[in-house]
Order: structure tokens, then C-alpha cells, then sequence
């Protein structure tokens, strides 16, 4: 792996990148304002969820076969894969809206066609046709993935960034695993199981005070 090749996912995966994450929290503040996440400890366990059998851990796997798709008719099947694979309206629009912010910005600096994709399809895609290497592009989504939604409990719970930074720390393992497997699987790997989580993000559709988009 090239210093290069780091750098540039480093970069997409920036929160100065514009894609908007700081605006979703994936259901979590909805989590949140019910009782079911309520401080550091349960946002550890809300997270390992979405490592083990939810959205980040789904995410990554779409991720990776979006990275292996070899025509643009397989690369369109994962997407509409992805866009299915969405449990409520919000989830939906969140990775289509980051999908097509990291589409639009990612042609507009470097070249290319990648347009209208989901953002875990988008990077896939994007880190193929840059020759990334999809171990570190996984693990780095993930981690990405992982500390905006640290960063979203920082802004809703008494959490404080010296136990957020421990928090994001001891998910390094889990996120592994996740990482491993993706690269492991294909679509026929692909499930989900955080029922908790998916209501929550249908539930914030109609949350009648929020900050975050999803």
C-alpha cells in the first residue's frame, strides 16, 4: 500500500469531505430521545450492533461488492441492492444523498462517471477504479462510519471526547472483524438483524424535535 493510496481515502473519508455525515445520525437520536441509548456504555453496544449485524456491517458488504463488480450492469445491481436493503425513508435518503455528494465531488476533482450510487456502492466503486486496496477501504469506512456516529452521541448525551476517543478505541477489534468479513463475502452475505435500530430510524422520520436528518 502506497502512502498515496492511504492519503486519498483519508481524504474522502475526511469529515471535510462534502458529503454531509455530520447531519445524520442513522436512527441514533431517535435512540436516543426514546430511553434505549442513555450513555457512553449503551452507545458501545448500540455500535457493536451496527458492526455485527447491522447497517455499518451491511454497508461494508455492499461496499465490497460494489469494489468487485466488473460492468456497470453488476454495479447497478448492487445498488439497487443497496437502495432495497434500506429500512425506512430517511436511511434511504441518507446513503443516497452522500452517495451522490461523494459522486459529484469525487468527478469533479479526479474525473470519472460515478454518478446517482449509493454512498457505500459510491466508494466501492471509486476506490476500484483508483486501484485502493479494499482491506483498507473497508476498514477505514468503517471507522469513518463509526465515529461520526460518536461524534453524533457527543451532541446528544453527557459524553465527553477523552471517553469518546476510548469508546471508538475499544470498537477497533469489532471493526476488524466486520472489515474481514466483507472482504470475505459477496451478496449473498448480505443480511441484517438490528430491529431496534431500524425502528428508531422510522421513528425519527416524524420525531417532532431533532438536529439530525436521520
Amino acid at each position: 500500500m502506497s502512502t498515496e493510496a492511504a492519503l486519498l481515502l483519508m481524504q474522502w473519508l475526511s469529515p471535510a469531505y462534502p458529503v454531509g455525515a455530520f447531519a445524520y445520525s442513522h436512527g441514533l437520536e431517535s435512540a436516543v430521545g426514546d430511553g434505549q441509548v442513555q450513555n457512553g456504555a449503551a452507545l458501545s453496544a448500540w455500535l457493536t450492533d451496527l458492526l455485527t449485524h447491522g447497517g455499518a456491517r451491511s454497508d461494508a458488504q455492499l461496499l465490497a461488492c460494489a469494489y468487485r463488480a466488473e460492468t456497470p450492469e453488476e454495479l447497478a445491481e448492487v445498488d439497487q441492492i443497496a437502495r432495497a436493503f434500506c429500512p425506512s425513508a430517511e436511511r434511504l435518503r441518507e446513503t443516497d444523498l452522500q452517495g451522490a455528494a461523494f459522486c459529484q465531488t469525487t468527478a469533479s476533482v479526479w474525473g470519472g462517471t460515478l454518478t446517482g450510487l449509493t454512498y457505500p456502492v459510491a466508494l466501492g466503486a471509486a476506490a476500484r477504479s483508483h486501484d485502493l486496496p479494499l482491506d483498507l477501504t473497508l476498514q477505514m469506512y468503517l471507522h469513518a462510519f463509526l465515529s461520526n456516529l460518536i461524534a453524533a452521541g457527543q451532541r446528544l448525551l453527557s459524553l465527553g471526547q477523552l471517553e469518546a476517543q476510548q469508546r471508538l478505541t475499544a470498537l477497533k477489534p469489532e471493526m476488524a472483524r466486520a472489515a474481514q468479513a466483507a472482504e470475505a463475502g459477496d451478496l449473498d452475505a448480505l443480511f441484517g438483524a438490528t430491529f431496534a435500530a431500524d425502528i428508531a430510524s422510522m421513528r425519527h422520520e416524524t420525531q417532532y424535535s431533532r438536529i439530525f436528518r436521520s
